[in-house]
């Protein structure tokens, strides 16, 4: 099954799910990793489960910015992968909160991080 690639996103055009428990990520990166999907994995669970987000363009204020959305993430520490088996960083997501967090200078997404 191939996902279309989705254009810019506006200002408002994210709905981002946080409360008790819950929280959200929104992973900045460079705009060559625009159409990447980036996966996430929670530290702590058996077998990790990973989620991934597209890196889609995003305009608000009259500026243009390259980010992945995580809507709604349990609270706890993340993996974020550069590749099948490469960690690109780590971040804590806390409950009722929207987390930042900038995709590190020295990362290119590898072959995991596709683009469809």
């Amino acid at each position: 099954m191939t996902e279309s690639v989705l254009g810019p996103s506006g200002s408002g055009s994210v709905v981002l799910n946080v409360g008790p428990g819950v929280g959200a990520l929104v992973l900045h990166t460079p705009a060559d990793l625009d159409g990447h999907e980036i996966e996430i994995s929670q530290h702590g669970i058996g077998a990790p489960r990973r989620t991934h987000s597209q890196v889609r363009e995003r305009r608000a204020g009259g500026s243009v910015q390259y980010a992945a959305v995580y809507p709604e993430l349990a609270a706890g520490d993340y993996t974020i992968w550069r590749d099948a088996s490469t960690p690109a960083g780590e971040v804590t997501i806390d409950s009722g909160t929207v987390t930042s967090y900038q995709w590190p200078a020295d990362a290119a997404a590898g072959p995991a991080s596709h683009i469809h």
